[in-house]
């Protein structure tokens, strides 16, 4: 897909609540997006690439007139956060502690494997961790306007997940715990952990969701994209659990389950990453990250198509 850069939108949500909207939201193409007042500026995420971290990042200057004082990232995967060395040297990095860990140890950064095609280029990115860790919570003032940094309470998307929640505007950035119309990713988190935290995203009662991929939320879409992900989850706890009662290795249980109403979400690979996480669960063990995705691969025919 040609022109995805292009795209990309910056789009004001609520009084001086950015998003910034990355088509078509699938393998490395994120949402980002910034709070700003008069007393300061909160990011919320970088982006994968230099490329496009710097756009997002001078569309945010022009549009607010302002630099960021602060930033967070959502969770350690490079898509929202490869760029957080294009923030300013003085903007401040805020980070879940598993996240700060997970991104340390992070090898893609350093060499992106032939998983996807094409390989991704990062660019001139390196690698810059968070100044502050959060373990569950964490306010943030911009003059009047609070920031409620907030850990769902367990593994979800990945150990270290962060919502940024704006309570006055009703305002949800939900990081990769929502993937509005395409397919979630677990593989780094939980199934049922993931499940778990669709409900505590629906307890804020937002106006607004800004999801990690996938077109801004809002009204009847809200309920109708959680009950997306419940449903999802639950096909995959199923799925899961009949395969290891039958004895089907987590590719062997993805070839075998059809996926009905979800079969037309880009991704559908991540199925099979979903179900390793499951079996790993189910068994006390370690994911294999080569093995799971050598399987994804296998299953998808070929390298995953990245366009970022």
């Amino acid at each position: 897909m040609r022109g995805t850069e292009d795209a990309a939108q910056l789009v004001e949500v609520g009084s001086g609540i950015h998003a910034w909207v990355q088509p078509d939201g699938s393998w490395w193409l994120n949402n980002a997006g910034a709070i700003t007042t008069p007393s300061g500026q909160l990011v919320v995420d970088t982006c994968a690439t230099e490329t496009r971290a710097r756009r997002f990042l001078d569309a945010l200057s022009t549009a607010t007139g302002r630099a960021p004082k602060l930033a967070v990232n959502t969770h350690q995967h490079g898509d929202h956060t490869y760029g957080n060395s294009l923030l300013p040297a003085g903007t401040v990095l805020i980070g879940q502690e598993n996240m700060r860990e997970g991104l340390r140890t992070d090898p893609i950064i350093d060499g992106c494997p032939p998983f996807w095609s094409p390989v991704p280029d990062w660019g001139d990115v390196q690698r810059r961790l968070p100044d502050i860790t959060v373990t569950d919570a964490l306010t943030v003032h911009l003059g009047d306007r609070r920031v409620e940094l907030r850990h769902p309470g367990g593994p979800a998307h990945t150990t270290g997940d962060l919502v940024a929640w704006v309570p006055d505007e009703r305002v949800l950035f939900t990081g990769d715990l929502v993937f509005a119309g395409l397919t979630p990713l677990v593989f780094m988190g939980s199934v049922s952990g993931a499940l778990a935290a669709v409900d505590w995203l629906a307890e804020f009662g937002p106006r607004v969701v800004v999801p990690g991929h996938g077109p801004i939320l809002t009204g009847d879409d809200i309920a109708r994209v959680l009950d997306e992900h419940r449903r999802y989850y639950r096909l995959i706890l199923r799925t899961g659990a009949a395969g290891i009662e039958n004895g089907l290795s987590p590719l062997e249980a993805a070839r075998a389950v059809d996926l009905g109403e979800f079969a037309g979400w880009a991704d559908a690979e991540r199925l099979v990453l979903n179900l390793h996480r499951f079996y790993a669960d189910h068994h006390d063990s370690e994911l294999d990250l080569i093995a799971a995705f050598s399987d994804a691969l296998n299953y998808n025919g070929g390298p995953l198509p990245t366009h970022v």
